[in-house]
């Protein structure tokens, strides 16, 4: 089975783009979605157990998994394919302050969170991509440039 690691911050489109790929029939797995937990200090990580079972079990030819958590650097090496969703930050601040599926970003702490990943996180990112597709496009050619690399 193929993995495909979807990753980028808060708002760069990670769970539309999951939605999306299961409307269209792929086995795709939003990690925010029975696949995260909190730690002590109250940062979302993710439920290694919950990740390893599911990275383990090869129910499908390609597997879109989708997430950004600090502990997912102890599964880098499980995919083969690591996708950074991107946008311009104000794109995202936008995003996650008007979603209504998700509360984080509806906070001023969480605002500030936010500006801080995109300034120390999504440059790490960057390095361990294989690709990046920029969602500031329309989804369908987000959708058309993600299908082609995998």
């Amino acid at each position: 089975m193929k993995r495909v690691l979807i990753t980028g911050m808060s708002g760069s489109g990670k769970s539309t783009v999951i939605r999306e790929l299961i409307s269209m029939g792929f086995h795709a797995v939003d990690s925010d979605y029975g696949y995260v937990r909190v730690d002590d200090e109250g940062y979302q990580m993710w439920d290694e157990p919950s990740v390893r079972r599911l990275l383990d079990d090869e129910v499908a030819d390609v597997l879109y998994f989708a997430g950004c958590e600090e502990n997912m650097v102890d599964f880098l090496s499980d995919f083969d394919s690591i996708v950074l969703l991107t946008a311009p930050s104000d794109v995202l601040i936008e995003r996650v302050k008007t979603r209504e599926n998700n509360p984080f970003g509806h906070k001023p702490a969480d605002l500030e969170r936010i500006s801080f990943d995109i300034e120390h996180i999504e440059p790490r990112l960057k390095n361990i991509a294989d690709v990046e597709i920029r969602t500031d496009e329309d989804l369908e050619l987000v959708m058309a440039q993600l299908l082609l690399l995998t």
